[in-house]
């Protein structure tokens, strides 16, 4: 029995060094790029699981990997699976999911092996909808922490490099090198926020998949108190519900030698936080609408954090001044007209590629196209006092059909200057219905 006990100790004991859930370069590789998707500020990547494609938003502001939204991906599958109760942002209590191990990650010449993955059960929790594209899960310590991460919001582009001197060196050239730490297998930052008239000294972890530019903790700080213009506003979707809060505009915030005039910044509730396993002195998040400003290469292994400005580093700081929350609602068969490649033949008859005789030069073909809902109204704003509602679908917007625009540009024309008119026509209970309103910057 002796023996038995202690063959399984060095077995539990040398586990973790075998264990091959690191990203690891095929053999000849040492980089690689990637394309990516930017949204919102937020970025978002392919990843195979266990042999099957799945787009994942890329999260410093989590530790595990997670999966939502599978319905349309019946054929992976999963091994060693037990239910578990999770937690984080969001007002409600834990949700349903499952553990998962024996994983195998892909993407472009890295592969994982033995990753754990969370799995969501609640079909509730989907931000596919909100986004505008499929979205599957979130990644984000395991991707990050043995390789330099570059992401280049500019382009569009995503490079993952072996951790070396060398390569290193590359980077010091052109980037700006801020020392971070990891903390939990999360990156923080040091900063100052200038807020009633105080410059206040702030710990915030860098989590790009928050879109926003900074999130303040008030509860946690009595520096820390929300002006007094301020609106009540939907802040984003996590694991537990809805976070609620606060947004309004700030005198400045600033860290190392790049400082920002006049950022909107959100104060979310304490309930909404309340599940969130906090670091000592975290005061807060810097996202994505600050990390966009920049090209970003994050060094988990030695807490460095390089930065070079883009050509949006002096992009002015807006919000959606609409009081909409826009989603996808399903996807509607379109009749559009489409030109005909025809060939004319002396005499005035016309032919198709193929020969074929046709009437005219056009022809009529069914395409799917986005179905688009109002999702959340804020209180007072422009939308609400215009009469619109939680459950109206949008038939038109400025007098184009809605299907015309993505998810992304409807929202950034929620942002246009201010004192702009936007017309809305929508379906109400089997009526059509129109409405007008006007975007007003209240901060």
């Amino acid at each position: 029995m002796k023996k038995i006990g202690l063959i399984l100790l060095i077995l539990i004991i040398m586990t973790p060094v075998f264990a091959q859930d690191d990203f690891v370069f095929d053999k000849g590789i040492d980089k690689i790029s990637i394309p990516i998707k930017i949204i919102n500020n937020l970025v978002f990547i392919p990843i195979k699981v266990n042999g099957v494609e799945l787009n994942f938003l890329l999260d410093t502001g989590v530790e595990e990997i997670i999966l939502f939204s599978l319905e349309d991906n019946t054929t992976i599958k999963f091994y060693n699976s037990e239910k578990i109760n999770l937690r984080g942002l969001g007002s409600k209590e834990s949700i349903e999911g499952l553990k998962t191990t024996n994983n195998i990650l892909e993407i472009n010449g890295l592969k994982s092996k033995n990753q754990l993955i969370y799995v969501i059960l609640d079909e509730s929790f989907n931000l596919s909808s909100q986004i505008g594209i499929p979205v599957n899960g979130i990644i984000g310590y395991q991707f990050f922490k043995d390789h330099l991460v570059s992401i280049n919001y500019a382009k569009k582009k995503l490079m993952v490099s072996k951790n070396n001197d060398a390569n290193i060196n590359k980077i010091r050239k052109t980037y700006n090198e801020i020392p971070i730490t990891i903390e939990k297998n999360k990156p923080y930052l040091s900063a100052n926020v200038f807020i009633d008239e105080k410059n206040v000294f702030v710990k915030l972890l860098i989590d790009n998949g928050n879109s926003d530019s900074v999130w303040l903790f008030q509860n946690l700080s009595d520096d820390i108190n929300v002006p007094s213009r301020n609106f009540d506003d939907f802040l984003g979707k996590g694991f537990s519900g809805d976070i609620g809060g606060k947004r309004a505009r700030i005198k400045g915030f600033s860290f190392d030698k790049y400082s920002f005039p006049l950022p909107i910044v959100a104060f979310p509730d304490s309930s909404s936080i309340k599940s969130v396993r906090m670091v000592d002195n975290r005061l807060g998040s810097v996202g994505g609408g600050i990390l966009k400003r920049f090209s970003v290469v994050f060094d988990y292994k030695n807490a460095k954090l390089y930065l070079r400005k883009n050509s949006d580093f002096n992009e002015p700081f807006t919000y959606n001044k609409s009081g909409l929350e826009i989603q996808h609602h399903g996807l509607q068969w379109v009749q559009e007209t489409v030109k005909l490649e025809t060939i004319p033949i002396s005499g005035g008859t016309t032919f198709d590629s193929n020969r074929e005789k046709v009437k005219d030069n056009f022809k009529y073909k069914f395409n799917l196209k986005p179905i688009y809902e109002i999702s959340n109204v804020r209180k007072n704003s422009p939308a609400e006092q215009c009469g619109l509602k939680v459950g109206d679908v949008i038939v038109s917007i400025n007098r184009s059909a809605v299907y015309t625009y993505s998810l992304q540009k409807i929202n950034e024309m929620f942002r246009f200057e201010d004192d702009k008119w936007i017309n809305f026509e929508i379906e109400r209970n089997g009526q059509v219905m129109k409405f007008k309103f006007q975007l007003l910057d209240i901060l």
